[in-house]
């Protein structure tokens, strides 16, 4: 006759801990309303004993490995493709793959609505076992309660600076920035303009700065009236366009930090009668399927999207296995991809 061993109850943990049951209820539950020892203590002791919720039990099954990406979009060619190279390693390690998307929840919206030891909490009753965020804004508390529960997380172009023990996957954007706009200054333009994304997020400052040193590089001046942040979607390109076009001296070539956003630029100009490189030169950021498909197909500095996906399933996996890791921080390599919408500027301006 085989003997199975008793699983762990709440007064087993609550007895390891030093606490009572219903205090352990609370942490496993995700309630705010513990102190930080009490909530490290039950949390030692939840994992000494391999205590699982019951819907933790309900739907993990042995053995199987679930990873959960998180978007704060899936409507652009940038989360597709990262989403492919996330797939397509998932596919050769027998990883299964749930998506989820934030629809621009700010981290603060978000808090409001969820707890972070609370929304860590489902995602072990969920049975996860690591997490790859892409670009949403989850808070350093968020990501600090994921660790907590030593659900592996890697993030990919975060918004907000992540904390240093997790690990972030993005490409060289300082680089790839000033490699789109010395390619505009070489081409003979001076009056460059940048339309980036939102403001604070990381990967749209190192952008912006390589940009800028690109231009004082050559001593020309960066016009602050050139510079205006927003979001990475096309109607921010539209709308950036319209106020660039609206200063006494418009730009005569603009850099877009993102494919998105210069789909934008592309259709406005269209509506203002403007032609593709010969009255505007555009550069674009991310090298997505899109860029090469538009009309006229889109100079842009392409990132290794899907290498980028890879590498966050990587990071998590080798966390999830107790692999030591090389570097908290992957940074992959960007290359300019020179198409039709990039020419010299018309001798009239």
């Amino acid at each position: 006759m085989t003997v199975r061993p008793e699983k762990p109850t709440l007064a087993a943990v609550a007895l390891r801990a030093g606490v009572s049951a219903p205090t352990v209820s609370k942490v496993v539950n995700g309630r705010e309303d513990v102190s930080p020892d009490t909530r490290a203590r039950v949390l030692a002791a939840l994992e000494a004993l391999g205590y699982q919720s019951p819907v933790q039990r309900r739907t993990t099954a042995p053995g199987q490995t679930v990873v959960e990406v998180v978007f704060d979009a899936l409507n652009s060619a940038y989360a597709v493709e990262i989403l492919n190279g996330v797939l397509e390693y998932a596919g050769t390690t027998d990883v299964e793959v749930v998506l989820s998307v934030t629809s621009q929840v700010t981290g603060a919206a978000l808090s409001a609505a969820l707890s972070p030891e609370r929304r860590a909490q489902r995602m072990v009753d969920a049975g996860r076992s690591g997490m790859i965020v892409v670009t949403s804004a989850f808070s350093a508390a968020q990501l600090h309660a994921f660790r907590r529960r030593k659900i592996p997380v890697a993030v990919i172009d975060p918004l907000n600076p992540p904390p240093a023990d997790v690990v972030s996957v993005g490409a060289t954007n300082w680089a790839g920035g000033k490699a789109a706009t010395e390619h505009l200054l070489q081409l003979g333009h001076s009056r460059i303009g940048f339309l980036g994304g939102p403001e604070a997020a990381e990967c749209n400052q190192a952008r912006l700065h390589g940009y800028m040193a690109a231009l004082m590089a050559k001593d020309v001046t960066v016009d602050p009236s050139y510079v205006l942040s927003g979001s990475f979607r096309s109607d921010h390109g539209a709308r950036g366009l319209k106020a660039l076009l609206s200063l006494a001296e418009p730009p005569t070539a603009i850099f877009a930090a993102s494919d998105s956003i210069a789909l934008g630029v592309l259709g406005e100009a269209r509506r203002n009668g403007l032609r593709i490189p010969e009255d505007l030169s555009l550069v674009g950021f991310d090298g997505t399927y899109q860029a090469e498909e538009s009309i006229p197909p889109l100079t842009s500095v392409a990132q290794p999207l899907q290498e980028m996906g890879r590498a966050a399933l990587r990071a998590v996996l080798r966390q999830l296995h107790g692999e030591a890791l090389d570097s908290q921080r992957v940074e992959l390599a960007t290359h300019l991809v020179v198409r039709e919408s990039t020419a010299a500027p018309r001798e009239a301006h």
